[in-house]
């Protein structure tokens, strides 16, 4: 069984290191700590990648407004014109008037996850990683889609699902298959579409060596593309970003994914 005291010290020495090995133990052959470990890893993916990422990222927030323009009317806010029309001997007009309602979310993402050929301990330990600072970055509005010879969804846009529950689906993947990369932008694209946020972002995860149709076309049909891809393979990703006016990040450890969308995602295109 897991030293829980052990794995918290390795974790704050070399979280890298140490998610990496948790993921690999999730397919251990001893039965009772791979349960132990499938219990655990979800959780410790996203406590992990929140701490990289900003807390306020994504999140619908209360807004005020003139109450001419809609919402709820913010009483506390109203009482001066409120008080200042009766003293007038009149009723307030609705320009004086402040209402409150939500804002609409500002960033909706498309998780594309490349699960063709293997998916050992560092790739599938990105994959949880990405899709943890998906779900903490758009909470309102994510996707997660794997690709191989096809696509599957994993997570649709307009699910509500725990982000732990897509976390382990992701964790249990298995690599296997042919690259089909437009077919999977493509179903990207479509998710995206039922998106309420102003902003409609696809994130790939991929080294983009498709062995399928030429990608750019469905690429550049995006509103918006980030492809995150290995450090030590990432010439035909940035080939692809640059070809169809999206940005590429190369990513050395599985840490590196939060730090990296930060920095990609951090200017607030319209």
């Amino acid at each position: 069984m897991l030293d829980q005291d052990a794995l918290d010290a390795a974790l704050r020495e070399d979280p890298d290191l140490t998610l990496t090995l948790l993921v690999d133990m999730s397919r251990a052959t001893d039965e009772a700590l791979r349960a132990q470990v499938r219990r655990l890893a979800p959780r410790l993916v996203l406590d992990q990648t929140r701490r990289g990422l900003p807390r306020s990222a994504g999140v619908a927030r209360r807004r005020t407004r003139p109450a001419v323009a809609g919402g709820d009317l913010d009483l506390d806010r109203s009482m001066e014109a409120v008080v200042g029309a009766r003293a007038e001997g009149r009723m307030p007009r609705l320009d004086e008037l402040v209402s409150s309602d939500w804002a609409r979310p500002d960033l909706a993402l498309c998780l594309v996850v490349d699960r063709s050929g293997s998916m050992n301990g560092a790739r599938l330990t990105a994959a949880a990683v990405t899709t943890a600072a998906c779900a903490s970055m758009a909470p309102r509005e994510h996707a997660v889609l794997t690709f191989a010879s096809g696509v599957d969804v994993l997570a649709p846009l307009t699910a509500r699902r725990p982000a732990t529950e897509t976390i382990a689906t992701v964790l249990a993947l298995r690599g296997h298959g042919t690259t089909a990369l437009p077919a999977a932008l493509d179903a990207a694209r479509l998710q995206l579409s039922r998106a309420t946020a102003r902003r409609r972002v696809t994130l790939l995860l991929s080294d983009c060596r498709t062995t399928d149709d030429d990608a750019v076309p469905a690429a550049s049909r995006l509103d918006e593309l980030v492809v995150l891809a290995p450090a030590d393979d990432d010439e035909e990703a940035r080939r692809l970003a640059l070809r169809a006016g999206g940005r590429c990040a190369s990513v050395a450890g599985v840490l590196d994914v939060p730090r990296a969308l930060n920095r990609l995602l951090a200017d607030d295109r319209p």
